[in-house]
């Protein structure tokens, strides 16, 4: 059974290394139409990841929405999925003056600058939402050299590898979301400390210590660690959403969050995080078919054995930074 996993990962691995090059040859208008068509086939299919998908955005059309409305969000929301993965794919091709020159960016982002050039660390928590790579290259570009990142470890090995070369390329600093979270936390806040920026995408929690928000009328799962390392830096913690803008792309930092005066570091990190979620909100109400959220992100939808694990692993994030 080793051998025929080994195997099963080796070929996916090269099945990816193959079409990433082969995307990147290919003229853009063709791997759009053949990124469109994969979208729609799989939407007919409506396949296990496409309900979750649409279990999702049913709350964000609300109880009054019918089932076509739902379909109709579902099918441009797996388009724009599918327009990530190819602009991924061909990032490295893509002029990075067009990448700058077609970026609309709105809100905080020069106040978020600003504190990076005085030396202060930023946190930017994003959601499922738009290209965060295309992001990436912006804010790189913008004086700022480099920022530091979390990646969920993919299967098999050498895909996850491939990712974070790529974006170790960009620019990025990589560090795995397995690989521990009092590790991660700890090099995180060094970083800050130092005046460095971080980007975390935060509207799922993938390690099991994510906090309880309320998102979209209901209780949700989001990851605490953007608002824990904002309280426990002073780093200012920014929100920020993402979307396709045309054939272009758009990017909106919500104003700060600061850390409230008053209750425990518990009760400030929860605060906090219910600030960033309702900025979530607003973005994903604006833009929801760029939501990309093909995982399970509600209470009302987890497994009572994740639940049973989030709330065993609830103090670690708090643990993380120690007194």
């Amino acid at each position: 059974m080793t051998g025929r996993a080994g195997w099963k990962d080796q070929l996916t691995s090269t099945a990816y290394g193959l079409g990433w090059s082969a995307v990147c040859r290919m003229p853009e208008p063709w791997a759009e139409s053949a990124f469109r068509d994969f979208a729609d086939i799989a939407w007919r299919r409506q396949g296990p990841r496409v309900g979750v998908l649409e279990g999702n955005l049913r709350r964000v059309l609300g109880p009054d929405a019918d089932g076509a409305e739902l379909r109709a969000l579902s099918r441009e929301s797996l388009r724009s999925y599918a327009r990530y993965w190819m602009e991924a794919f061909r990032l490295p091709v893509i002029p990075v003056s067009r990448l700058l020159q077609d970026t609309v960016v709105s809100g905080s982002i020069k106040t978020a600058l600003d504190f990076l050039a005085a030396g202060r660390g930023v946190v930017f928590a994003l959601p499922h939402m738009g290209n965060y790579d295309q992001a990436a290259v912006w804010i790189i570009n913008q004086g700022v050299g480099s920022f530091t990142t979390v990646q969920e470890r993919l299967k098999p090995e050498s895909l996850y590898e491939k990712f974070v070369a790529f974006r170790e390329g960009l620019g990025m600093e990589v560090l795995p979301a397995s690989g521990g979270v009092v590790r991660a936390f700890g090099t995180l806040s060094e970083r800050l400390r130092a005046g460095k920026l971080v980007c975390l995408v935060a509207d799922r929690d993938v390690t099991g210590s994510g906090t309880e928000v309320e998102f979209f009328g209901e209780k949700a799962r989001m990851m605490a660690g953007s608002a824990a390392l904002a309280e426990r830096t002073g780093a200012a913690l920014f929100p920020a959403s993402l979307w396709f803008e045309g054939e272009g792309w758009g990017v909106h930092v919500y104003d700060e969050i600061p850390v409230p005066p008053v209750g425990d570091r518990k009760q400030k990190v929860a605060a906090m995080t219910q600030q960033m979620a309702r900025c979530f909100e607003a973005g994903i109400r604006e833009h929801p078919a760029d939501w990309h959220m093909v995982q399970r992100v509600f209470v009302a939808d987890l497994d009572p054995e994740r639940l049973a694990r989030a709330d065993a692993a609830a103090g670690a994030v708090e643990a993380a930074g120690g007194s």
